[in-house]
């Protein structure tokens, strides 16, 4: 007869005495990494680094930088394209304003990565 797959709730708590000061800071930090106390306790007790929500609450804001910079793209796509006033623009300004566009699009998904992407055991002694 196979075994059942053991769960964490199945077996017995570790309790932790703390002041209600204490109990608070651990909730909020728990809080902060987007997990419950448990959860926390168990990674930060078997010594993994805890990342906070915010680093991925900054990936949403450059995210969303890197979206307004598409549709500014396609705006001015859109805008050059219909409208006489821009007729005195050039190519190579349009294709300039464009490749800069680009570039800003290509530097927010590289520090997306950088936020994203955990860090080596090395790294994160260093900085």
């Amino acid at each position: 007869m196979p075994e059942e797959p053991t769960t964490r709730k199945a077996n017995l708590p570790i309790k932790v005495y703390c002041l209600p000061s204490e109990k608070k800071t651990i909730e909020d930090s728990a809080r902060a990494a987007g997990k419950s106390t448990s959860a926390f306790l168990l990674a930060v007790g078997q010594g993994y680094r805890v990342s906070g929500v915010v680093d991925y609450e900054r990936v949403r804001e450059l995210a969303k930088i890197n979206g307004d910079l598409g549709r500014l793209g396609g705006l001015l796509k859109l805008w050059l394209t219909n409208d006489e006033r821009t007729e005195s623009f050039g190519a190579d300004t349009i294709r300039a304003v464009l490749n800069k566009i680009e570039k800003n699009q290509d530097a927010l998904a590289d520090i997306m990565m950088r936020v994203v992407m955990p860090r080596t055991k090395d790294e994160s002694f260093n900085g």
